[in-house]
């Protein structure tokens, strides 16, 4: 797919297209370290006259443009809270505070507004984190779709904790922490009202308590990604070419309920490429592998939690292994087949 030098809905999605805006444009403009790592969040340390003892935290920001914006199992407010919390775990780090910038439309309701604040509330307390700070603007009816999100997040990074996609070695596990893709086609299956059957539902959630579970298990883990844009199979293909590794999955391993399977095959993409909002895959030391899916089920989030890979040495590849004994080379999304899912 060529840009023709303009945007396209498939530069958001999270594959190839946007990969290749980061890589040309805004890290050629703003080249430092922190942004370079390309992590779920940028890790910083704080000034201290010892390096040895400075602090660390995580900050990340991340926009909300999903339609439509309420949905089976959450709305805009819920993503927005539990997709800035998840940025954050993925390092590691307890959300310390979010802000959140609101981009009104002129004429919505008052009462979805109050709904979608009240959501965000209640996904903010199931984090264990508080919003602290925030913005609104209100625009020309027509110049946007009710409303998007902007939000922000600061957390702080334990010691001796080091998490980043480039830190996934030969030998790791890869775990993922349950069924992939029912966020996206929940989305879909609402906004174009397909009439998919099966208990469609969104997996937003806020991830950064089983993350804890999983970091007090073992100093084993190296790289955590959540599930968003791109789906599982640009999260591995990201993690493979940061880290030089070549990943082997099992097809068969993957959880997919029936009903998002049924919907995928309804439209036509590989439900390893549809967004989660709930989910995180996780490269650790094989000799603790066990020992972390037992902390991952013990929590709500996690209780479908799974073994999918493998990490070996090799050319950046992901190589996936069909039931029937085949090999097929999964690669970076191309294009958008789910837009403004999140």
């Amino acid at each position: 797919m060529r840009d023709n030098g303009r945007i396209l809905l498939a530069h958001g999605a999270g594959g190839r297209l946007t990969h290749e805006l980061i890589e040309s444009l805004f890290l050629r403009r703003f080249e430092n370290k922190s942004l370079a790592a390309l992590d779920d969040s940028a890790e910083i340390a704080l000034p201290d006259s010892d390096p040895a003892r400075a602090a660390r935290i995580a900050f990340t920001t991340d926009g909300y443009v999903v339609q439509p914006i309420e949905f089976p199992g959450g709305d805009i407010g819920r993503i927005a809270v539990c997709g800035t919390v998840n940025d954050l775990a993925m390092l590691g780090a307890r959300p310390l505070g979010l802000s959140a910038a609101m981009i009104l439309e002129e004429g919505l309701e008052r009462e979805i507004l109050d709904r979608i604040v009240g959501s965000m509330a209640a996904a903010a307390r199931e984090a264990k984190v508080d919003l602290v700070t925030g913005d609104t603007k209100v625009v020309e009816r027509g110049a946007a779709t009710r409303m998007y999100i902007v939000t922000s997040g600061v957390g702080l990074i334990p010691p001796g904790v080091s998490l980043s996609g480039r830190n996934a070695r030969p030998g790791d596990a890869v775990l993922v922490s349950g069924t992939l893709g029912d966020h996206g086609v929940t989305v879909m299956n609402a906004r174009e009202g397909l009439g998919f059957e099966g208990d469609l539902r969104s997996d937003a959630a806020p991830l950064n308590g089983m993350v804890e579970n999983m970091l007090s298990e073992t100093d084993g883990v190296h790289t955590l990604r959540d599930l968003t844009r791109g789906g599982l199979g640009t999260a591995l293909n990201e993690i493979a070419g940061a880290s030089g590794i070549r990943i082997d999955i099992d097809e068969a391993a993957i959880p997919v309920r029936s009903s998002v399977q049924a919907g995928c095959q309804m439209l036509g993409i590989d439900p390893l490429y549809v967004a989660n909002e709930g989910k995180l895959v996780a490269f650790v030391e094989d000799r603790c592998a066990h020992a972390v899916l037992t902390a991952m089920r013990s929590h709500p989030l996690g209780r479908d939690a799974v073994r999918i890979g493998t990490v070996s040495a090799g050319e950046p590849s992901v190589v996936v292994h069909t039931p029937i004994g085949g090999a097929r080379r999964l690669l970076m999304l191309d294009g958008d087949p789910l837009p403004r899912i999140c």
